[in-house]
């Protein structure tokens, strides 16, 4: 029978993606693990590969397609023995709420879809019975690299992606859960409930908080351009939106003294090719540090209890042609100058080249946003949940300050922490600054 290849879900909280490119045309023979399309997220493009064996009978969602929801069929595979007439009987896909790129420039005519809960945007699928042994196991290759350094038996994991395919999600569930419950399958959703119905009519996007921009530059007849907004966009203004409405923050400010610093840090460069050091991979290192030194900042809040992180992810903010996006360190506490700073540098550049894997920037127990190479002196971030924290480094410049009784220059930076106050008082706050202070200060104490 006929196979859909349904919009896959890339990440735990993608609920909608762009079909930016088809990787294969009609009447294409395909096997599994062959690339079919390069698909956008709100963060990065990634590629979708094949998990079964057939040919391309007809494709259902053009290229450029925007906005097609998680599990909608964006093609009709054949399987071997199949031609075209078994398509009549297959069905075909509802249209996506495409943007033509001229319809894109009438902003009246492709309304920004509303934040719906990710639950409204798909029937969840039933899972799937585990593989029995000598069966093939259909798995992302995610999922499989997962469960490769995890130690988890994909046989004995129940998936719940698009025909029982094993995702990253069902992975982390059976990891979590153990060996012991790495088969225990949840409740299998009703035939009705697994079934995706026939969409309503979309219904319209609720309206922003706060002023109408586009209805007041109407009513007063100012001139502009409608510039759609991408995914990306509209992820930080939806997520910035909820922490500065939901979390109770405050902001603490330390300056530091980094003449030694850069002192060891010009030494360091000068004796290899093989790294060059930036005044970022010094903080991340700190911080990184100073979170296992106060422990209580690691941490995220939840209702029933304080979820303290083992390790040091460091997120830093990276910025790109669509959007603020923070790749991540992990572990960070594990690692030297010199492997954090060529890291960073490779999640840098595919960050600006929208090649980041989910995996490379979903999570984070901290992050960091440096705006001192532009030029700003201080600022004061937006935590980025659920993180308790985020870092703003400002610029380093030469200041007078009061040494011994008497008054010196000497190469000052400012650091502002944003706190989740649920997660740390004012006095822990003050102690992780204090103690990034110390290792940016004395910075052959991050070498040991």
């Amino acid at each position: 029978m006929t196979v859909q290849i349904l919009m896959p879900a890339l990440s735990p909280t993608m609920t909608e993606g762009n079909l930016a490119k088809w990787l294969k045309k009609e009447g294409d023979t395909v096997k599994s693990g062959d690339v079919l399309a390069e698909i956008e997220t709100d963060k990065a493009t990634m590629e979708v590969e094949a998990v079964d064996e057939g040919r391309i009978g007809k494709i259902l969602i053009p290229a450029g397609s925007q906005g097609v929801a998680v599990n909608t069929p964006i093609a009709i595979l054949l399987e071997e023995g199949e031609d075209e007439s078994a398509l009549a009987s297959a069905g075909s896909a509802p249209a996506p709420a495409a943007a033509a790129p001229a319809a894109a420039a009438a902003p009246a005519a492709a309304p920004a879809p509303s934040a719906a809960p990710a639950a409204a945007a798909a029937p969840a699928p039933a899972a799937a019975a585990p593989a029995a042994a000598g069966e093939r196991v259909f798995a992302s290759p995610l999922a499989r690299r997962i469960a490769e350094q995890a130690g988890v038996d994909l046989k004995s994991v129940r998936g719940t992606g698009p025909h029982g395919r094993i995702v990253k999600a069902d992975v982390e569930a059976a990891k979590a859960a153990g060996p012991a419950k790495a088969a225990a399958a949840p409740a299998a959703a009703p035939a009705a409930a697994a079934a995706a119905p026939a969409p309503a009519a979309a219904p319209a996007p609720a309206k922003a908080e706060g002023v109408d921009a586009k209805s007041l530059a109407d009513k007063l007849g100012m001139a502009y351009t409608a510039v759609p907004n991408s995914g990306m966009r509209k992820t930080i203004a939806k997520r910035l939106g909820e922490v500065k409405r939901t979390v109770p923050d405050y902001f603490l400010t330390v300056d530091v003294e980094i003449d030694a610093l850069m002192k060891v840090r010009a030494e360091l460069n000068g004796r290899s090719d093989a790294y060059k050091l930036s005044v970022n991979d010094f903080i991340i290192r700190a911080v990184a540090l100073a979170l296992k030194k106060v422990p209580a900042i690691n941490a995220s809040w939840t209702d029933e209890a304080m979820l303290q992180y083992s390790h040091a992810d460091v997120s830093v903010a990276v910025a790109t042609p669509t959007g603020l996006i923070t790749p991540i360190v992990k572990k960070a506490e594990t690692k030297g100058l010199a492997d954090i700073s060529n890291e960073m540098k490779a999640l840098a550049k595919k960050a600006r080249d929208n090649a980041l894997k989910p995996e490379e920037y979903q999570g984070g127990t901290i992050s960091i946003s440096n705006l001192g190479m532009m030029g700003i002196k201080q600022f004061q971030a937006i935590i980025n949940p659920p993180q308790a924290c985020i870092l703003a480094v400002g610029a380093s410049e030469q200041r007078p300050v009061v040494k011994d009784g008497a008054l010196a220059i000497a190469t000052v930076m400012s650091l502002t922490g944003t706190f989740d106050h649920r997660v740390a008082d004012g006095a822990v706050g003050a102690e992780f600054l204090a103690a990034v202070k110390k290792l940016l200060e004395d910075p052959l104490s991050m070498l040991l």
